[in-house]
């Protein structure tokens, strides 16, 4: 089995979004802990948080928080990459409001400074952050490779968790557009592409996935989502996806183009391929 969801809206309130993934017949959901686009955050009451807790004892998986598109830990600029540690630094300190679930981010992009730089950064982000009392497991998102963008490939995923300390905090969220996107085969040859992530970096550290179809072809580094099944990747591909054996027990996060009714009918949809 999987747990499946959507990115819901975190201003509805905590016990909110857990009530209307109930509804939308999700067992697990993402939300941006702050703005997409950045910004503050604003303080959760603790009432909120107890009513979502007591809703994820009713058979909810591992929740997963995204960190805004804005925090860029590789950026040529200083005061972009400060910025950046002041947004990780603090949403990780609200994650432990709700303890053991996982916070996703975009690596970031390296604008020119090169590969080795970006990924050192990156590295020496986690490494002021990350420590031994902390719940939160943090995801480092597959990416499609668009200009300087880190995690195009799971090498340099992998160079990132090899140079951060507390390595046993860090985990990959595997999107299934972003890795197409990229160039790896996953609707001709899945299986290789799970052996080769689990060579490179591991499947036990692959936490979570965004289940995603893709208006582009492979390799084209574009990043664009599509529907389940109405793009490149294909019905037959994200039925593989979900069912395949090397990826059960991990939360599912649909990013697709859809509203509240057409989130409702891939969740649905999802269930009957994973009992076909």
């Amino acid at each position: 089995m999987i747990y499946i969801g959507c990115h819901l809206s975190v201003s509805d309130g905590y016990g909110e979004m857990g009530r209307t993934m109930q509804r939308y017949g999700g067992d697990t959901f993402a939300w941006f802990t702050r703005n997409p686009r950045g910004g503050k955050t604003k303080e959760i009451p603790q009432d909120d948080i107890n009513d979502l807790r007591q809703i994820l004892k009713e058979g909810f998986g591992p929740l997963v928080a995204h960190g805004s598109y804005t925090m860029n830990l590789c950026s040529a600029n200083s005061q972009t990459r400060e910025n950046g540690l002041d947004m990780l630094r603090k949403d990780l300190q609200r994650m432990e409001q709700l303890p053991g679930n996982y916070y996703n981010f975009h690596p970031g992009s390296h604008v020119e400074q090169g590969e080795e730089a970006g990924i050192e950064l990156i590295a020496d982000a986690l490494n002021q952050v990350l420590n031994l009392q902390m719940t939160t497991t943090v995801l480092l998102e597959t990416m499609a490779g668009k200009g300087s963008e880190i995690g195009k490939n799971f090498e340099q995923l992998r160079e990132i968790i090899d140079r951060t300390k507390l390595k046993d905090k860090v985990g990959v969220c595997f999107d299934t557009c972003h890795t197409w996107d990229a160039g790896y085969d996953l609707a001709g040859d899945l299986d290789g592409v799970l052996t080769e992530f689990d060579r490179i970096i591991g499947l036990n550290r692959l936490k979570a996935v965004h289940l995603n179809d893709s208006k582009n072809g492979r390799g084209s580094h574009k990043d664009r989502h599509e529907k389940l099944g109405q793009g490149c990747l294909g019905e037959e591909t994200i039925r593989n996806i979900i069912r395949h054996p090397a990826l059960q027990g991990r939360p599912f996060i649909l990013e697709t183009p859809n509203d509240e009714d057409g989130y409702i009918r891939e969740i649905r949809t999802v269930h009957t391929w994973m009992k076909e």
